[in-house]
Protein backbone atom coordinates (compact mmCIF):
# COMPACT_ATOMS: atom_id res chain seq x y z
CA UNK A 1 0.00 0.00 0.00
CA UNK A 2 1.29 3.62 -1.16
CA UNK A 3 0.45 7.07 -0.59
CA UNK A 4 -1.16 7.28 -4.13
CA UNK A 5 -2.91 3.71 -3.15
CA UNK A 6 -4.49 5.61 -0.37
CA UNK A 7 -5.73 8.91 -1.86
CA UNK A 8 -7.72 6.46 -4.16
CA UNK A 9 -8.84 4.89 -1.36
CA UNK A 10 -10.90 7.45 -0.49
CA UNK A 11 -14.20 6.74 -1.90
CA UNK A 12 -14.63 3.47 -0.59
CA UNK A 13 -13.39 4.58 2.97
CA UNK A 14 -16.12 7.44 2.89
CA UNK A 15 -18.67 5.08 2.43
CA UNK A 16 -18.34 2.62 4.40
CA UNK A 17 -18.05 5.32 7.48
CA UNK A 18 -21.45 6.60 6.40
CA UNK A 19 -23.12 3.50 6.19
CA UNK A 20 -21.23 1.92 9.42
CA UNK A 21 -21.43 4.96 11.72
CA UNK A 22 -24.67 6.83 10.95
CA UNK A 23 -26.72 5.21 14.27
CA UNK A 24 -23.79 5.78 16.32
CA UNK A 25 -23.62 8.95 15.25
CA UNK A 26 -27.10 10.22 15.79
CA UNK A 27 -26.78 8.53 19.36
CA UNK A 28 -23.92 10.69 20.08
CA UNK A 29 -25.81 13.73 18.99
CA UNK A 30 -28.90 12.49 20.92
CA UNK A 31 -26.43 12.96 23.90
CA UNK A 32 -25.12 16.31 22.85
CA UNK A 33 -28.63 17.46 22.54
CA UNK A 34 -29.86 15.94 26.10
CA UNK A 35 -26.65 17.43 27.56
CA UNK A 36 -27.41 20.74 26.36
CA UNK A 37 -24.21 21.73 25.51
CA UNK A 38 -23.07 25.71 24.85
CA UNK A 39 -20.24 25.25 23.11
CA UNK A 40 -17.54 22.40 21.53
CA UNK A 41 -13.82 22.74 23.03
CA UNK A 42 -11.85 20.83 20.30
CA UNK A 43 -7.84 19.31 20.51
CA UNK A 44 -6.31 17.80 17.55
CA UNK A 45 -2.88 18.36 15.84
CA UNK A 46 -1.86 18.65 12.49
CA UNK A 47 -3.89 17.16 9.66
CA UNK A 48 -6.51 16.71 12.46
CA UNK A 49 -6.38 20.23 13.54
CA UNK A 50 -6.90 21.18 10.00
CA UNK A 51 -10.08 18.73 10.41
CA UNK A 52 -11.12 20.74 13.26
CA UNK A 53 -11.03 24.86 11.39
CA UNK A 54 -13.78 22.68 9.35
CA UNK A 55 -15.64 21.84 12.41
CA UNK A 56 -15.42 25.23 13.52
CA UNK A 57 -17.20 26.95 10.30
CA UNK A 58 -20.01 24.15 9.74
CA UNK A 59 -20.78 23.58 13.79
CA UNK A 60 -20.76 27.65 13.59
CA UNK A 61 -22.99 27.96 10.54
CA UNK A 62 -25.36 24.81 10.26
CA UNK A 63 -25.63 24.02 14.71
CA UNK A 64 -25.37 27.56 16.28
CA UNK A 65 -22.59 25.90 18.03
CA UNK A 66 -19.29 28.07 19.22
CA UNK A 67 -15.91 25.68 18.88
CA UNK A 68 -12.57 26.45 20.20
CA UNK A 69 -9.71 25.00 19.48
CA UNK A 70 -7.73 24.09 22.51
CA UNK A 71 -4.52 25.14 24.12
CA UNK A 72 -2.88 21.52 24.93
CA UNK A 73 -0.15 22.89 26.53
CA UNK A 74 -2.47 24.64 29.21
CA UNK A 75 -3.20 21.01 30.58
CA UNK A 76 0.12 19.47 30.47
CA UNK A 77 3.31 21.95 30.63
CA UNK A 78 1.03 24.69 32.55
CA UNK A 79 -1.85 22.36 33.99
CA UNK A 80 -3.80 25.36 34.30
CA UNK A 81 -6.80 24.14 31.76
CA UNK A 82 -9.88 26.70 31.14
CA UNK A 83 -13.10 25.85 32.82
CA UNK A 84 -15.15 24.31 30.70
CA UNK A 85 -18.31 23.91 31.70
CA UNK A 86 -21.46 22.85 29.42
CA UNK A 87 -18.73 22.24 26.49
CA UNK A 88 -18.48 18.95 24.42
CA UNK A 89 -15.16 18.22 24.73
CA UNK A 90 -13.87 16.38 21.08
CA UNK A 91 -10.26 15.04 20.69
CA UNK A 92 -9.65 14.13 16.78
CA UNK A 93 -6.70 12.07 16.18
CA UNK A 94 -6.11 9.73 13.56
CA UNK A 95 -3.61 7.17 16.52
CA UNK A 96 -5.23 8.14 19.30
CA UNK A 97 -1.74 8.22 20.72
CA UNK A 98 -0.82 12.19 21.41
CA UNK A 99 -0.40 12.28 25.39
CA UNK A 100 -1.88 16.39 25.13
CA UNK A 101 -4.79 15.65 22.83
CA UNK A 102 -6.16 12.54 25.29
CA UNK A 103 -5.05 14.89 28.47
CA UNK A 104 -7.77 17.87 27.22
CA UNK A 105 -10.05 15.08 26.90
CA UNK A 106 -9.39 13.28 30.60
CA UNK A 107 -9.58 17.22 31.86
CA UNK A 108 -13.29 17.58 30.21
CA UNK A 109 -14.62 14.73 31.52
CA UNK A 110 -13.38 15.45 34.88
CA UNK A 111 -15.06 18.82 35.24
CA UNK A 112 -18.22 17.28 34.34
CA UNK A 113 -18.64 17.47 30.32
CA UNK A 114 -19.34 15.01 27.41
CA UNK A 115 -16.70 13.89 25.90
CA UNK A 116 -16.10 12.79 22.23
CA UNK A 117 -13.40 10.72 20.44
CA UNK A 118 -13.48 11.06 16.72
CA UNK A 119 -10.11 8.72 15.08
CA UNK A 120 -9.43 5.88 13.33
CA UNK A 121 -7.92 3.74 16.61
CA UNK A 122 -11.16 2.62 18.40
CA UNK A 123 -9.20 1.06 21.06
CA UNK A 124 -6.59 4.05 21.12
CA UNK A 125 -6.38 5.76 24.86
CA UNK A 126 -7.92 8.73 23.00
CA UNK A 127 -10.78 6.60 22.82
CA UNK A 128 -10.69 4.97 26.25
CA UNK A 129 -10.43 8.85 27.77
CA UNK A 130 -14.18 9.53 25.89
CA UNK A 131 -17.40 9.18 26.66
CA UNK A 132 -18.48 8.26 23.29
CA UNK A 133 -15.97 7.03 20.45
CA UNK A 134 -16.21 8.01 16.65
CA UNK A 135 -14.91 5.49 14.58
CA UNK A 136 -13.86 7.08 11.09
CA UNK A 137 -13.44 3.63 9.51
CA UNK A 138 -10.61 4.68 7.55
CA UNK A 139 -8.59 1.32 7.65
CA UNK A 140 -4.99 1.31 8.09
CA UNK A 141 -3.25 4.30 6.66
CA UNK A 142 0.94 3.29 6.47
CA UNK A 143 2.03 6.59 4.37
CA UNK A 144 3.66 9.28 6.45
CA UNK A 145 1.08 11.63 4.70
CA UNK A 146 -2.56 11.22 6.08
CA UNK A 147 -5.10 11.14 3.73
CA UNK A 148 -8.06 9.41 3.85
CA UNK A 149 -7.99 9.38 7.65
CA UNK A 150 -8.34 13.47 6.90
CA UNK A 151 -11.42 13.41 4.72
CA UNK A 152 -12.94 10.76 6.94
CA UNK A 153 -12.55 13.02 9.40
CA UNK A 154 -14.32 15.49 7.28
CA UNK A 155 -17.12 13.12 7.10
CA UNK A 156 -16.94 12.04 10.11
CA UNK A 157 -17.61 15.93 11.68
CA UNK A 158 -20.51 16.78 8.29
CA UNK A 159 -22.04 13.88 9.85
CA UNK A 160 -22.45 14.90 13.32
CA UNK A 161 -23.67 18.39 12.17
CA UNK A 162 -26.44 16.93 9.89
CA UNK A 163 -27.56 14.27 13.06
CA UNK A 164 -27.46 17.30 14.92
CA UNK A 165 -29.31 19.36 12.72
CA UNK A 166 -31.80 17.07 11.90
CA UNK A 167 -32.32 17.85 8.18
CA UNK A 168 -32.88 14.11 6.04
CA UNK A 169 -32.50 15.94 3.20
CA UNK A 170 -28.36 16.56 4.10
CA UNK A 171 -27.86 12.99 4.72
CA UNK A 172 -29.02 12.53 0.81
CA UNK A 173 -26.17 15.16 0.14
CA UNK A 174 -23.93 13.22 2.23
CA UNK A 175 -24.47 9.78 0.07
CA UNK A 176 -22.91 11.67 -3.41
CA UNK A 177 -19.24 12.68 -1.34
CA UNK A 178 -18.21 9.33 -2.18
CA UNK A 179 -19.62 9.61 -6.21
CA UNK A 180 -17.78 13.30 -6.37
CA UNK A 181 -14.51 12.48 -4.55
CA UNK A 182 -14.55 9.68 -7.34
CA UNK A 183 -14.85 12.29 -10.35
CA UNK A 184 -12.18 14.12 -8.88
CA UNK A 185 -9.83 10.78 -8.56
CA UNK A 186 -10.14 11.25 -12.51
CA UNK A 187 -7.79 13.99 -12.61
CA UNK A 188 -5.17 12.10 -11.59
CA UNK A 189 -3.36 12.39 -15.11
CA UNK A 190 -3.88 16.06 -15.78
CA UNK A 191 -2.40 16.82 -12.33
CA UNK A 192 0.51 14.40 -12.22
CA UNK A 193 1.20 16.44 -16.11
CA UNK A 194 0.06 20.14 -14.28
CA UNK A 195 2.93 19.58 -11.40
CA UNK A 196 6.16 18.99 -14.41
CA UNK A 197 5.74 23.45 -13.94
CA UNK A 198 6.23 23.56 -10.54
CA UNK A 199 9.02 21.42 -10.47
CA UNK A 200 11.68 24.50 -9.14
CA UNK A 201 8.79 26.08 -6.97
CA UNK A 202 10.30 26.78 -3.37
CA UNK A 203 7.59 28.58 -1.37
CA UNK A 204 3.99 29.45 -2.53
CA UNK A 205 0.84 30.86 -0.56
CA UNK A 206 -2.46 28.59 -0.32
CA UNK A 207 -5.67 30.47 0.12
CA UNK A 208 -8.75 29.71 1.43
CA UNK A 209 -11.66 31.10 2.79
CA UNK A 210 -14.90 29.92 4.72
CA UNK A 211 -15.12 26.28 5.06
CA UNK A 212 -11.97 26.05 2.58
CA UNK A 213 -9.75 27.22 5.20
CA UNK A 214 -9.38 24.33 6.37
CA UNK A 215 -8.86 23.11 2.95
CA UNK A 216 -5.92 25.72 2.16
CA UNK A 217 -4.04 25.00 5.88
CA UNK A 218 -4.11 20.88 4.41
CA UNK A 219 -2.85 21.76 0.98
CA UNK A 220 -0.31 23.62 2.24
CA UNK A 221 0.41 21.08 5.02
CA UNK A 222 1.23 18.31 2.21
CA UNK A 223 3.19 20.52 -0.01
CA UNK A 224 5.42 21.01 3.64
CA UNK A 225 5.70 17.03 4.83
CA UNK A 226 6.15 15.96 0.84
CA UNK A 227 7.81 18.19 -1.08
CA UNK A 228 9.47 20.83 1.00
CA UNK A 229 8.09 23.59 -0.60
CA UNK A 230 7.47 26.79 1.79
CA UNK A 231 3.59 26.73 1.72
CA UNK A 232 1.87 29.27 3.87
CA UNK A 233 -1.89 29.07 4.18
CA UNK A 234 -3.95 32.39 4.65
CA UNK A 235 -7.58 33.35 4.51
CA UNK A 236 -7.85 35.56 1.32
CA UNK A 237 -8.93 38.15 3.74
CA UNK A 238 -6.04 37.62 6.06
CA UNK A 239 -4.22 37.52 3.05
CA UNK A 240 -4.74 41.42 1.99
CA UNK A 241 -3.84 42.79 5.33
CA UNK A 242 0.00 42.52 5.34
CA UNK A 243 1.43 39.52 3.12
CA UNK A 244 0.23 39.91 -0.17
CA UNK A 245 3.11 42.55 -0.25
CA UNK A 246 5.34 39.24 -1.01
CA UNK A 247 3.76 38.56 -4.40
CA UNK A 248 5.36 39.44 -7.35
CA UNK A 249 5.40 38.43 -11.39
CA UNK A 250 4.68 34.40 -11.52
CA UNK A 251 4.73 34.19 -7.31
CA UNK A 252 2.54 30.97 -7.09
CA UNK A 253 -0.49 31.08 -5.45
CA UNK A 254 -2.69 28.37 -4.99
CA UNK A 255 -6.73 28.87 -4.30
CA UNK A 256 -9.37 26.72 -3.40
CA UNK A 257 -12.83 28.03 -4.61
CA UNK A 258 -16.03 27.07 -4.11
CA UNK A 259 -18.99 28.13 -5.30
CA UNK A 260 -21.39 29.85 -2.34
CA UNK A 261 -20.99 32.76 0.41
CA UNK A 262 -17.35 33.68 -0.28
CA UNK A 263 -16.97 32.98 -3.20
CA UNK A 264 -17.16 36.59 -4.69
CA UNK A 265 -15.03 37.82 -2.24
CA UNK A 266 -12.40 35.12 -3.20
CA UNK A 267 -12.74 35.78 -6.79
CA UNK A 268 -12.14 39.88 -5.88
CA UNK A 269 -8.76 38.27 -4.26
CA UNK A 270 -7.96 36.06 -6.86
CA UNK A 271 -8.43 38.91 -9.75
CA UNK A 272 -6.48 41.45 -7.82
CA UNK A 273 -3.56 38.77 -7.74
CA UNK A 274 -3.82 37.54 -11.52
CA UNK A 275 -4.37 40.74 -13.39
CA UNK A 276 -2.44 43.60 -11.15
CA UNK A 277 0.24 41.50 -9.50
CA UNK A 278 0.90 38.80 -12.38
CA UNK A 279 0.76 36.15 -10.26
CA UNK A 280 0.67 32.80 -11.21
CA UNK A 281 -2.25 31.07 -9.77
CA UNK A 282 -2.97 27.29 -9.70
CA UNK A 283 -6.81 27.09 -8.93
CA UNK A 284 -9.17 24.40 -7.65
CA UNK A 285 -12.58 25.29 -7.86
CA UNK A 286 -16.17 24.14 -9.63
CA UNK A 287 -17.29 27.20 -10.67
CA UNK A 288 -15.70 28.26 -14.30
CA UNK A 289 -15.14 31.72 -13.54
CA UNK A 290 -12.62 30.85 -11.02
CA UNK A 291 -10.57 28.46 -12.89
CA UNK A 292 -10.54 31.08 -15.88
CA UNK A 293 -7.71 32.93 -13.85
CA UNK A 294 -5.93 30.12 -13.49
CA UNK A 295 -2.32 28.95 -15.48
CA UNK A 296 -3.38 25.39 -13.83
CA UNK A 297 -7.04 25.15 -13.64
CA UNK A 298 -8.22 21.59 -12.02
CA UNK A 299 -11.98 21.12 -11.98
CA UNK A 300 -14.24 19.60 -9.31
CA UNK A 301 -17.54 18.60 -9.57
CA UNK A 302 -20.00 21.28 -9.33
CA UNK A 303 -22.71 19.33 -7.84
CA UNK A 304 -21.31 19.24 -4.76
CA UNK A 305 -22.25 22.16 -2.23
CA UNK A 306 -19.75 24.85 -0.49
CA UNK A 307 -20.45 23.14 3.05
CA UNK A 308 -19.17 19.43 1.66
CA UNK A 309 -16.57 21.34 -0.76
CA UNK A 310 -13.63 20.23 1.57
CA UNK A 311 -14.30 16.75 1.60
CA UNK A 312 -14.00 16.80 -2.47
CA UNK A 313 -11.47 19.69 -2.88
CA UNK A 314 -9.02 18.60 -0.85
CA UNK A 315 -8.15 15.51 -2.80
CA UNK A 316 -6.89 17.19 -6.04
CA UNK A 317 -4.62 19.03 -3.83
CA UNK A 318 -3.27 15.83 -2.33
CA UNK A 319 -2.84 14.67 -5.83
CA UNK A 320 -1.10 17.62 -6.81
CA UNK A 321 1.58 17.58 -3.59
CA UNK A 322 1.95 13.57 -4.60
CA UNK A 323 2.86 14.17 -7.95
CA UNK A 324 4.94 17.39 -7.00
CA UNK A 325 6.81 15.28 -4.58
CA UNK A 326 7.83 12.73 -7.43
CA UNK A 327 8.98 15.25 -10.13
CA UNK A 328 11.56 16.99 -7.52
CA UNK A 329 12.83 13.49 -7.26
CA UNK A 330 11.54 12.83 -3.37
CA UNK A 331 10.37 9.90 -1.50
CA UNK A 332 6.36 9.96 -0.69
CA UNK A 333 6.90 7.11 1.24
CA UNK A 334 9.37 8.43 3.91
CA UNK A 335 9.50 11.85 3.98
CA UNK A 336 12.65 13.37 5.93
CA UNK A 337 12.62 13.94 9.87
CA UNK A 338 9.03 13.04 10.29
CA UNK A 339 7.06 9.77 11.31
CA UNK A 340 3.30 8.33 11.06
CA UNK A 341 2.70 9.12 14.67
CA UNK A 342 3.90 11.87 16.79
CA UNK A 343 3.12 11.89 20.44
CA UNK A 344 3.36 15.40 21.64
CA UNK A 345 3.15 16.38 24.87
Amino acid sequence: MSLHSEILEQPACLERLLSSQRKNVEDIAAAIRSREARFAFLAARGTSDNAGRYANYLWGAMNGLPLALATPSLFTFYRQPPRLENALVVGVSQSGQSPDIVSVVQEGKRQGNLTLAITNAPDSPLAQAADFVLDIQAGPELAVAATKTYTNELMAIAMLSVALAGETGRWQELEQVADWVGEALKQDGTIRDLAQRYRYMQQCVVLGRGYNYATAFEWALKLKELTYVEAEPYSSADFQHGPVAMVARGFPVMAVVAAGKVFNSMMDSLTHLQKDLLAELVVISNASEALSLAESPIPIPAGAPEWLSPLVGIVPAQLFAYHLTLTKGYDSENPRTIRKVTETQ
